[in-house]
């Protein structure tokens, strides 16, 4: 994921300004530790900005409004209480060449600036600190002591100070191309690097988009570049600060990031394989963000696409990998479990042995001698020899009360295993129920994703935590109203297909929604389906009242059936179908468990779907 460079600041910025000042700060909602979102009231309409000093995204752009969750940062709040119903005045950077932005704020548009919100864009010391007229610290997101930092604290009460000055140049379009390139083949080093350390603004991915312009290896070193190259490099560097100066940017998709100079043109045989997220973007349309008659991407626009897509990416594979260890753990953790409850109920199976051996041994009585560590007997049913141990400090009766205490023990052990048995394998079956719709689940699923942490949380798999709270909802009096809710207050988000006949087939992502669509959506005409004792999803393929299904309906239902399964890799997976009234849940079940019966059973093909 690519950091907002200064570059990308300008331009968020400029378009900020013209966009979201003057406007009326009305909410602000904290999303996560890293995410705050700004609710502005212009004289057009209402806009979301969101602001993140996120290590490796921190960056401030217009965005979608945030995921409607509890607000528990004290943070965000803080902000409300001192700040709501002020308007914001100003969105500007510190200073040109610096990557603060300072977020104004007064009591009317003409008013001195009563607060200033600045977001510090520095990588994993990025910040975001309120403070007020007087330049004293209100709130910030991380605390600073002196003893994490003796060069800038950042305490609540302290005076605000401006985060230390770059000591690189600072680029300008009047320098000459000789004093440029003076300063940058000083020392002997790949030009990239010299680019980086030589002038203040330029980051990694600016660099990398200079040399696509030019078209030279950016690892060449300075001393082996030619006039010629260095012609073109110092025109694609004025081409930059003159983007800057005139703000005028153009975002497009480049190499593992993102550019916002004009895109080198393509080679012979690359064609437009750069743009597949230009697409989606929307026009900026608005006078004063580009050319007139030119219309170009917002760079607001773009940003927000860019970054909730990398983003969503990292957060889904990181929840990912912390949902599935965390079962994985627990189900080797069972399996060791079960293991243990199967080896004692083998050993019950000798309760018999140790009756048959007392019986034995109080029929014969007389042949027991005084020190006896053995004796041999012959067996009443299969005339065999059969050795017995004894203990020899007891005598032939006592040896035979201490079988059939053995033999009571084993029995009373069996009857008490076997239920914790039972619970054990239920308990794996649910996991590896989750197990395989974790699996199933791709990287722009992260909603269903969360459900499934929330779940797991609720059954106290995992902590639970503010962000993947359990749903509920309550009532007037504060209860939890679970029979008022109408199934239009819950359509799951489910994959949703549709039969060749017209018919839906709704297909849960995770237990929640296998759950809600079994047993709270289902209709009385619907079919329900899953892959026979194999984990795998619910599905409901969906009939209008009179409505019949036909086989090519039921199959196409079944092979979503089997697809979403733990066995969609095989060629055929027997497919149960019946109808909603059939299925019941047993008291204290866990989600997602379900029992059966009238069904019929129909072999999906999973590969069908591939």
């Amino acid at each position: 994921m690519q950091p907002a460079d200064l570059t990308t600041l300008v331009a968020l910025t400029h378009e900020l300004n013209i966009a979201c000042v003057p406007a009326r700060l009305e909410q602000v909602h904290q999303s996560d530790r890293h995410t705050i979102h700004l609710q502005l009231r212009t004289l057009e309409k209402k806009q979301w900005l969101l602001l993140s000093w996120h290590p490796q995204a921190a960056r401030l752009h217009l965005s979608a409004p945030p995921p409607k969750q509890p607000d528990t940062f004290t943070f965000s709040q803080q902000i409300l209480h001192q700040v709501a119903g002020f308007a914001l005045v100003s969105v500007k950077l510190t200073s040109p060449w610096e990557r603060v932005i300072d977020l104004q704020f007064a009591k009317r548009p003409d008013d001195e600036v009563q607060w200033h919100l600045y977001l510090e864009v520095m990588g994993k010391y990025s910040n975001a600190i309120l403070v007020n007229a007087n330049g004293e610290i209100v709130t910030a997101a991380h605390q600073v002591s002196s003893k994490q930092s003796r060069v800038r604290p950042i305490q609540t009460g302290d005076r605000y100070e401006l985060p230390p000055a770059l000591l690189e140049a600072i680029p300008s379009l009047s320098e000459s191309f000789d004093s440029w390139r003076d300063r940058l083949i000083l020392i002997p080093k790949e030009i990239k690097r010299n680019l980086l350390s030589n002038y203040r603004g330029v980051s990694s991915s600016l660099v990398r988009s200079l040399v696509a312009i030019a078209d030279i290896n950016g690892d060449k070193n300075v001393a082996d570049l030619n006039l010629s190259e260095w012609e073109v490099l110092f025109r694609a560097w004025q081409m930059w600060l003159t983007c800057i100066e005139k703000k005028e940017f153009y975002p497009h998709l480049e190499g593992k990031g993102y550019a916002l100079t004009p895109s080198p043109s393509p080679k012979e045989g690359e064609g437009d394989k750069k743009d597949f997220l230009l697409a989606p973007l929307l026009p900026r349309g608005e006078k004063g963000l580009g050319d007139e008659g030119n219309p170009s991407l917002s760079v607001n626009d773009f940003c927000d696409r860019y970054y909730s897509q990398q983003t969503g990416q990292v957060a889904f594979q990181q929840l990912h990998q912390q949902i599935s260890q965390a079962i994985q753990n627990q189900l080797t953790k069972l399996t060791i479990k079960e293991n243990e409850f199967l080896d004692r109920l083998k050993l019950s199976t000798q309760a018999d042995d140790f009756k048959d051996k007392a019986d034995l041994l109080m029929a014969h009585l007389h042949l027991w001698e005084i020190g006896m560590k053995e004796i041999k007997l012959t067996d009443f049913h299969s005339e065999a020899p059969v050795i017995i141990p004894l203990d020899p400090t007891l005598n032939a009766a006592q040896n035979a009360q201490s079988f059939y205490k053995k033999h009571q023990k084993q029995k009373r052990a069996a009857l008490a295993i076997a239920p914790l048995l039972e619970s054990v394998q239920q308990e794996i079956a649910y996991l590896e129920q989750v197990s395989t719709a974790v699996s199933l689940l791709e990287q722009s699923e992260l909603p269903a994703l969360r459900e499934i942490r929330a779940e797991l949380a609720q059954q106290g798999y995992l902590k639970v935590t503010a962000e993947y709270a359990p749903r509920t909802k309550t009532n007037n009096k504060g209860g939890k109203n679970k029979n008022n809710r109408t199934k239009q207050e819950e359509i799951p988000d489910c994959h949703r297909f549709t039969t060749p006949n017209g018919f839906e087939v709704w297909v849960g992502r995770n237990n929640y929604q296998n759950d809600l669509i079994s047993f709270r959506i289902a209709g009385e005409y619907d079919l329900w389906l899953h892959a026979q004792e194999i984990s795998g999803s619910h599905v409901l393929l969906r009939l209008p009242a009179g409505a019949i299904a036909d086989d090519q309906d039921l199959q196409i239902a079944a092979n979503y059936a089997a697809y979403y399964s733990r066995a969609r890799q095989s060629d055929q997976v027997p497919v149960v179908c019946t109808i909603p009234k059939y299925l019941f849940k047993p008291k204290g079940a866990k989600p997602g468990m379900v029992v059966y019966t009238h069904e019929k059973i129909i072999w999906g093909q999973p590969t069908d779907l591939r």
